[in-house]
């Protein structure tokens, strides 16, 4: 028999770590779980971690690339403008109802770059809207909720090209075990340590109330002013269920809400944008009033441009993140072509929906306050990388003086 590529004690603990860091599923609580069949050895260790825990049922809707691609290549033209509206009102009910969610990433993230991006785009678009209800219960943390990682080939052949699919395979798996703390004596207790250092920084952050951020390096030269009120999150948040979850394993950032009317300037990705099977390099953009007047991109520009046009919210930023240039997955030198890891790398910004969370009564705050504050709204939520080690950030405060942030890529 052929041992696995992938060490099968730490996709163990890897498994443990989604439950009880990632998610801290609670007794009696129901999950939601979508993940790529690929994935299915993870999906079956989570799953036994919940019922341990004590989980209700635990629900799992698997994706299938032949299927994916089945639909692109004989779906009638119409299908691109619908999507299934009826299960994500089902969704919705049952995250109204505690049932915490958790998202399994490892899909083939080239998966769809030989389709016509007219389709790509109108698919994601009906998507979007249809999962709206759904999207808003995770944006608003209704319920506790994570997204982990697991190494599927197809991914790890675009991360590793040249070598064999279990040498690939094997090599992305030890990174993410490295990257998620699961190659360490006591992953549980390097979370916890993890999560208050993130949390010294954005209470430092939270605590200078700036009225903007300044970005100054090549090609860029970006102000983005901050929400009323704003609060700073980072690694483990409390949900407005009163569970503590870690919505990203791995994270690295600490993140807040951007006034969606105050953003002036260009600025330059620093790493490439995988996004809807696309490899999007080389971003520029010009904020004028805070909407994207501007982009172009070397690769990939009729796709980022037909996401940024979902809706009126598209060419806002509804989130700002601020990450380390010498961050574990940064120093790893892997581009991931995966959000889940490479905004992880670098700070960064997102296209679209804003996190209500980010306030400072963020538990309670209703949406018609969130959009008075400055809070964007949009069907998509699509971050891409600004940040290296040749970028400096100044926080600007209410009174006009300066502070340093970060001073190439580090924080000052």
């Amino acid at each position: 028999m052929t041992s696995s590529p992938i060490d099968p004690a730490k996709l163990d603990k890897l498994a443990e770590v989604a439950i009880k860091v990632g998610l801290q599923l609670q007794p009696g609580q129901d999950l939601y779980m979508t993940a790529p069949t690929g994935a299915l050895p993870l999906a079956r260790r989570i799953a036994e971690h919940a019922y341990k825990a004590g989980a209700n049922v635990v629900t799992t809707m698997f994706s299938d690339e032949e299927m994916t691609l089945a639909r692109y290549k004989y779906a009638p033209d119409s299908s691109f403008d619908k999507a299934a509206g009826w299960f994500y009102e089902g969704v919705a009910k049952a995250f109204t109802e505690n049932t915490a969610r958790l998202a399994i990433a490892g899909d083939n993230p080239m998966l769809l770059s030989g389709q016509d991006p007219d389709k790509v785009g109108r698919a994601n678009r009906s998507m979007s809207k249809a999962y709206k209800p759904a999207q808003e219960k995770i944006v608003n943390f209704d319920t506790n909720w994570t997204i982990v990682p697991y190494p599927g080939t197809a991914w790890a052949k675009e991360v590793f090209p040249g070598v064999s699919d279990d040498e690939a395979t094997r090599t992305l798996a030890d990174a993410i075990f490295a990257a998620t703390r699961i190659d360490q004596a006591d992953p549980i207790a390097a979370w916890g340590a993890h999560n208050a250092r993130l949390l010294e920084r954005q209470t430092w952050l939270t605590g200078k109330n700036f009225r903007a951020l300044k970005y100054t390096g090549p090609g860029t030269d970006l102000e983005i002013g901050l929400a009323e009120g704003h609060a700073w999150k980072g690694g483990a948040s409390k949900s407005r269920n009163g569970i503590v979850c870690n919505p990203n394993i791995p994270s690295e950032e600490v993140f807040t809400t951007p006034h969606r009317l105050h953003v002036e300037g260009r600025v330059r990705s620093t790493k490439p944008l995988s996004h809807s099977g696309t490899l999007i390099e080389n971003i520029e953009v010009r904020f004028e009033g805070g909407r994207i007047v501007e982009a172009h991109a070397s690769r990939g520009e009729d796709v980022l441009i037909k996401a940024m046009d979902t809706d009126e919210g598209g060419r806002r930023i509804g989130e700002v993140a601020l990450v380390p240039h010498s961050s574990p997955i940064s120093a790893s030198g892997i581009l991931f072509f995966n959000t889940l890891f490479d905004e992880n790398a670098a700070s960064h910004i997102a296209l679209g929906q804003c996190y209500s969370k980010c306030f400072v009564n963020g538990d309670t705050i209703t949406p018609d306050e969130v959009a008075r504050r400055g809070g964007n709204t949009s069907f998509i939520h699509i971050d891409w990388m600004i940040g290296s080690g040749e970028i400096d950030v100044d926080g600007i405060g209410q009174d006009g003086s300066i502070t340093p942030v970060m001073r190439k890529g580090e924080w000052a």
